[in-house]
């Protein structure tokens, strides 16, 4: 069986120039990355109706039996356009800390993939690499000011931006900076985040073109006076080399799948710790150019679809028409207490208890007026009568679970899917958030644990309360709510799989996005900035005796 880098590696590609005649794109639109990739410059492009049908793809809880969302957005994009839908892929681009650590890339598997995969997983088109210099400029500037008399009159005791990088350091987690002596600064407490949680990144994410990316950097909060008056990045002069860092980011990039669709990835993994969703100009840029457009959210439903429908909706008047779950009767069987050792011995009740984390999500995505169809992405241990069990879990409560097989198949396996897509994206769209904007923000916390995490309540002490009530004085109380607790449970406990309920969303920390245009809930033992495993995959990659990388997956 060969593996999804050797597919990859097999496939011949198409020159980008194909790609954009297909998706409709300008010549004079498209800057060359080499042969095989392309940013495109959205003010060439034709003024255009974003008439398409935006298509999101969740997953249940995700396991590290592995879900396949990102494999499974790919072969269903394959399969709308094979039966005929001009469709195009928008998905999020792949950080360097899951390539390193455990999780691996973001390019799909088998054959549903976006290629040239290798390229794509690592540093891509530099995007990563322009926000970490935007994000550690403007911390630059910060001790900078402060160094040459401190002007504003920042308390340094209230600075609240820290630095990012774009790897899994732990060590970076909480830092004393300034050490030496009078000519390095003044020492203070601070640390890192990875590149992903940066509020720079939710930035490129959400805004509507570079105007607005620059007014929404310069919006950003610094840190505060020793009066408790917000400083921002617009106070220390560093929203315009901000943006000018960012100019090439914000374009989104366009590649293609295996099958020769085009695929624009452009911005936003994570969504346990920061939104989670790909850019809005790319996914604007699709609606524009595609009858349908199909686009993920990280992690499950509880997390990246609340954020998508919260967040990324919300700000950009988004109006999605369907919604696939993804599941595989593996994560179900771990989801009902099978050890990941055990997945290949045939267990129907497992999949019927751990069911329920899949009935908890297909009810969540419901809360938001959206249709929700199952994907069932195949494993060949995978037994009929599993998937029999699957079919049931779904159609008891009123929806289809597919069986999909596109790893294997490409989009030819994921045409069943495709066609049930269409189905239910026919129908009137009834969406709509969750909350209302003018509801508070703790309660907005509040409405998120109890009615998707099913928790008994949000807590949080007086310390963080009265942070709100005063970001709320301050004009941001309009502000919706981004989440940040661990992917693996709906709880704050990992450990607690299937649909735990009657716990409490603990809120540790609060962390005002002015820019981006959220606050930041941090809960329970949930970091931004990862740490590495015992074993991280960095210690098997390596580039071969032929020039070729190994140990990518």
């Amino acid at each position: 069986m060969l593996t999804d880098i050797e597919i990859s590696r097999a496939a011949t590609l198409q020159p980008i120039q194909s790609i954009a005649d297909r998706a409709g794109i300008p010549q004079p639109a498209i800057e060359p990355y080499g042969h095989h990739k392309a940013k495109i410059d959205v003010r060439a492009l034709d003024a255009r109706e974003t008439s398409g049908k935006l298509i999101l793809v969740t997953a249940i809880s995700p396991t590290p039996a592995g879900e396949g969302k990102t494999t499974t957005s790919i072969g269903l994009a394959d399969a709308l356009n094979r039966i005929g839908q001009r469709t195009m892929l928008c998905l999020r681009e792949p950080s360097l800390g899951p390539c390193f650590g455990t999780k691996g890339g973001a390019t799909g598997g088998g054959y549903a993939q976006v290629v040239p995969m290798e390229e794509i997983n690592l540093h891509f088109t530099g995007d990563f690499h322009a926000i970490t210099s935007a994000h550690n400029l403007l911390a630059a500037m910060i001790d900078n000011h402060i160094y040459w008399g401190n002007a504003l009159g920042i308390d340094v005791r209230r600075i609240v931006w820290r630095r990012v990088l774009d790897i899994n350091d732990r060590a970076l987690r909480t830092i004393t900076q300034s050490l030496g002596g009078p000519i390095n600064g003044f020492p203070r407490e601070s640390g890192f985040d990875i590149t992903v949680a940066s509020e720079v990144m939710a930035i490129l994410c959400l805004a509507a073109d570079i105007a607005d990316l620059e007014a929404r950097l310069g919006r950003i909060v610094i840190g505060y006076t020793r009066d408790k008056r917000a400083v921002t990045a617009r106070d220390l002069n560093a929203d315009g080399a901000m943006a000018v860092l960012l100019a090439q980011a914000i374009k989104p990039n366009l590649v293609q799948t295996l099958e020769g669709n085009p695929a624009l990835i452009h911005g936003g993994p994570f969504a346990n710790i920061a939104h989670g969703c790909n850019s809005v100009i790319a996914t604007r840029t699709g609606l524009a150019l595609a009858d349908y457009v199909v686009t993920e959210a990280g992690f499950g439903a509880d997390l990246g679809a609340e954020k998508f429908f919260d967040i990324k909706c919300r700000q950009a008047n988004l109006n999605p028409v369907a919604a696939v779950v993804v599941a595989t009767v593996r994560s179900l069987k771990m989801n009902g207490g099978v050890a990941k050792s055990a997945l290949g011995e045939e267990d129907v009740a497992a999949v019927t208890r751990g069911g329920e984390n899949l009935i908890r999500h297909i009810e969540n995505v419901r809360k938001f007026g959206v249709p929700v169809v199952v994907a069932v992405n195949r494993f060949p241990t995978d037994t009929d009568a599993e998937l029999a069990a699957v079919r049931a879990i779904a159609e008891a409560h009123t929806s289809r679970a597919i069986v999909c097989t596109h790893w294997a198949e490409g989009g030819a396996g994921a045409e069943a899917l495709a066609h049930a897509v269409i189905e239910i994206a026919e129908a009137p769209s009834n969406f709509a958030p969750l909350y209302h904007d003018a509801l508070p923000l703790f309660d907005k916390i509040n409405t998120v644990a109890k009615q998707i995490y099913r928790a008994e309540a949000a807590v949080a002490d007086q310390n963080i309360l009265a942070q709100l009530a005063q970001w709320e004085a301050a004009g941001y109380g309009h502000f919706p709510v981004c989440i940040a607790k661990t992917q693996y449970s709906f709880s704050t406990d990992p450990a607690a799989l299937g649909a735990p309920t009657g716990h409490q969303l603990t809120v540790r920390e609060v962390r005002l996005a002015a820019g981006a245009g959220f606050v930041v809930a941090i809960c329970g033992d949930i970091m931004t900035m990862p740490g590495l495993p015992r074993i991280p995959a960095a210690e098997g990659i390596r580039v071969n005796s032929d020039g070729s990388i190994e140990g990518l997956f």
